[in-house]
């Protein structure tokens, strides 16, 4: 498709812009997508104020190449594809995992395509553009999902959220008898909470300090939520617990104190996961992992295999959504939006609108 659109591309810190270039051009294996809508994710604000994981701190290992357009929470209809694509027509919804996988690798030939040691994710590599923008490419290599018409547009922005919250449940292992702590209730720690009540654990304990995100929480199926502010939430779950603590905790909020608090909560041979991205380097008495408690201690990465039973779940109900898009931009008021999804504290998740 030739012309011209409009996009919202990354040059630098602090200087992103809305400039026309040209509609990608595809392959004969790749799919044109007209974007409905794309999602700000929390690493996006980190990556418009110079975030250290994007931007490196040399040329050496920086990990965007800019200039680039920005955005992986896209959702978007067909409007061309290659004569080497099957299973899909014009007019057909669509999303791209945010992963885009080599298959080639060791990790993709496992089966572990979230781990591919290339690792492009949409809007930060040269050769996949993101969805800050009035079209994308599916890249050849990546993996693709038909979504139902009866799935809302802000619905379906929400299904990589929501997949990531999913591998961090499916991280914990968590059983019919566990009590579960889940530490930061933004958007992708409540859809942890929907993710964790369809395994039907002992209990789920919600922390986070805004009480509008404590309240979603019940609603979402926690059993308990705490304010950290409020009281010492350390000690109220080893009284739930009979002193012991927690047996799964997961860290959803990138936040140090969260960490500790996390490590405190959790019981002898408890199952710790990490999710959260922190803005620097933390400090945590890594004794507690071994000598003190003997913990299992899980990374959360992305969502391989999640997509499809999220959205699956979002259709029939099993995985809540209500509540959780609360702010929608057109793309030119771009600094607006970013400023709410980092500033309002009633902000959840906010998307953009070609």
């Amino acid at each position: 498709m030739e012309g011209k659109m409009k996009a919202l591309r990354m040059y630098a810190p602090n200087d992103f812009r809305i400039e026309e270039i040209p509609i990608p051009d595809i392959r004969e294996d790749e799919i044109l997508i007209k974007v409905e809508a794309c999602g700000i994710c929390a690493g996006d604000v980190k990556t418009l104020h110079g975030g250290i994981r994007v931007w490196g701190t040399t040329p050496e290992n920086r990990y965007i190449e800019a200039p680039i357009t920005g955005g992986h929470e896209f959702v978007g209809r067909v409007v061309e594809f290659g004569s080497k694509v099957n299973g899909i027509k014009l007019g057909d919804r669509m999303v791209s995992e945010q992963i885009v996988p080599c298959g080639e690798c060791r990790f993709c030939r496992e089966g572990n395509y979230s781990m591919c040691h290339r690792h492009y994710i949409y809007g930060f590599k040269q050769e996949t553009p993101g969805g800050f923008a009035e079209y994308m490419k599916f890249h050849h290599s990546g993996i693709h999902h038909i979504i139902p018409e009866g799935m809302s547009a802000w619905e379906a922005t929400l299904i990589e959220p929501l997949a990531c919250a999913m591998h961090a449940v499916d991280r914990a292992k968590i059983g019919h008898s566990d009590i579960v702590v889940i530490g930061g209730l933004g958007a992708i720690g409540l859809g942890m909470v929907s993710a964790a009540r369809k395994l039907e654990p002992k209990m789920i304990i919600g922390l986070d300090l805004r009480r509008k995100r404590l309240e979603l929480a019940k609603q979402y199926g926690a059993d308990l939520v705490m304010n950290p502010m409020d009281m010492d939430v350390v000690e109220e779950i080893k009284k739930l617990t009979e002193g012991y603590g927690c047996d799964v905790y997961i860290e959803a909020s990138g936040s140090e104190k969260s960490v500790k608090q996390g490590m405190g909560a959790i019981r002898f041979q408890g199952r710790y996961v990490q999710f959260g991205v922190f803005p620097e380097e933390i400090t945590v008495d890594w004794n507690d992992i071994g000598d003190g408690k003997e913990i299992d201690i899980y990374g959360a990465h992305l969502a391989p295999y999640c997509y499809r039973p999220v959205i699956h779940g979002i259709m029939n109900g099993s995985i809540h959504t209500e509540g959780l898009m609360t702010h929608t931009y057109r793309l030119e008021d771009w600094k607006e939006a970013f400023e709410t999804a980092e500033k309002n504290p009633d902000a959840l998740k906010v998307m953009l609108v070609p």
